[in-house]
């Protein structure tokens, strides 16, 4: 299944914190108590995160939440 915009973006914000704190797929997946292969999976956006994964990865990379989450665009006329 193809993932939108928003999960890759994600992905994105994830893989540059994680090289911004020079820490392996492997160390970060160990400070958030999650398998690599799940850090793998979300940095190529082939995983979406749960809120408690999100707070896992948030607190492993020293952030608040909020800074890993994307800007989404809104679009006019949808209900």
């Amino acid at each position: 299944m193809a993932k939108g915009g928003f999960v890759i973006r994600f992905g994105e914000m994830v893989r540059q914190r994680r090289e911004a704190l020079e820490l392996s797929q492997e160390e970060l997946a160990s400070r958030a108590g999650l398998h690599r292969t799940a850090i793998t999976m979300i940095e190529r956006a082939k995983r979406s995160s749960t809120l408690e994964t999100i707070e896992k990865l948030a607190l492993a990379l020293q952030i608040q939440p909020s800074e890993l989450i994307p800007d989404i665009e809104l679009r006019r006329g949808r209900r």
